[in-house]
C-alpha cells in the first residue's frame, strides 16, 4: 500500500462484500478475533516504517486488521441496515493527538468519493477513532450504533495511507486481493506464508461480491504489501503477474 501522494482513485479501490465470504474465509468468521488483542498491539508498537510491510498487516485479527462483531455470522450488502444511510459516516475522535492526520485523511477521502464522514450529533450510528495498544483495527461496514476504529499510536497514525484503508473497511470494503479475479494479476507464495496466516489470503466468491466491472487495482489502498504474513521477510509473499513498476 502506498502512501503520499496516493495514487489511487477510492471509487475504484477495492471489492464491496455483498454476503457471507466462502471457504476458509467463512470458517475464520467463526473463529476470528471478537475482542482487541493486546498481542497484536506489542507488534504494531514494535513497527517502523522502515519495514516492508503496514501496521495494520500485523494484527491476529481476521485478514490482519478486520474485527468480526460477536455473534456475526457473515456480510450482506444488499441488506441496507449495513450501509451508512445517504453515504454519511458521523464520527468522533477520542485521542487529540490524531486529529491532524485523521482529518487530513477523512479530506484526501471524500475528494475521491461520494461518502462523507461528518462530526457526529445525536446519530446512533457512528464510527469512534480510538487508540488503544491494540494494533490497527476497524470493522466492515456498519454494525449499528457505536462502533471503533482503532489507530493505535504512533503506528497507525503515521501513514495518512493506514488511516483511510480503516476507513475504507468501515465503509464496508474488503482487501483488493481477496477479489475473486485476483490469481489473473498475483501469485500468491503460499511456501513463505506463515502456517497461521494463510487464511487471510482466501478468495472472496463472484456470487458473493460486488466489484462493479473495476479492474483490479495493484495501487489500491486496500491491497496488502508484497511482503504481508511471510515467514521470510525478504521474499514476497504477492507477486504481481504484470511489471513491478505497479506493485511494491
Amino acid at each position: 500500500m502506498s502512501d503520499l501522494p496516493l495514487a489511487w482513485t477510492l471509487v475504484v479501490l477495492t471489492t464491496f462484500v455483498s454476503a457471507v465470504p466462502i471457504s476458509d474465509v467463512e470458517d475464520a468468521l467463526q473463529v476470528a478475533l471478537t475482542i482487541p488483542d493486546k498481542e497484536t498491539g506489542v507488534k504494531v508498537s514494535q513497527w517502523t516504517v522502515n519495514m516492508n510491510v503496514n501496521p495494520e498487516e500485523l494484527g491476529n485479527y481476521l485478514e490482519g486488521d478486520i474485527m468480526i462483531a460477536k455473534g456475526l455470522k457473515g456480510y450482506d450488502a444488499k441488506d441496507e441496515s449495513l450501509r451508512w444511510s445517504n453515504g454519511v459516516i458521523p464520527y468522533v475522535i477520542m485521542d487529540d493527538d490524531q486529529l491532524n492526520l485523521i482529518h487530513e485523511a477523512i479530506k484526501e477521502y471524500e475528494k475521491y468519493t461520494c461518502i462523507q464522514l461528518k462530526p457526529r450529533t445525536d446519530e446512533k450510528d457512528y464510527v469512534k477513532f480510538v487508540s488503544y495498544n491494540t494494533g490497527c483495527w476497524s470493522y466492515i461496514g456498519k454494525i449499528g450504533g457505536e462502533q471503533s476504529i482503532n489507530l493505535q499510536t504512533p503506528g497507525c497514525v503515521t501513514k495518512k495511507g493506514t488511516v483511510i484503508h480503516e476507513i475504507m473497511h468501515a465503509a464496508g470494503f474488503w482487501h483488493e486481493h481477496t477479489r475473486n479475479d485476483r490469481d489473473d494479476y498475483v501469485t500468491i507464495n503460499w511456501d513463505n506464508i506463515e502456517e497461521s496466516s494463510t487464511g487471510n489470503f482466501a478468495k472472496l466468491s463472484p456470487n458473493i461480491v460486488q466489484d462493479y466491472d473495476i479492474s483490479y487495482d495493484y495501487g489500491s489502498v486496500m491491497h496488502y504489501s508484497a511482503y504481508a504474513f511471510a515467514k521470510n521477510p525478504i521474499i514476497r509473499t504477492i507477486i504481481p503477474k504484470v511489471s513491478d513498476n505497479y506493485f511494491l
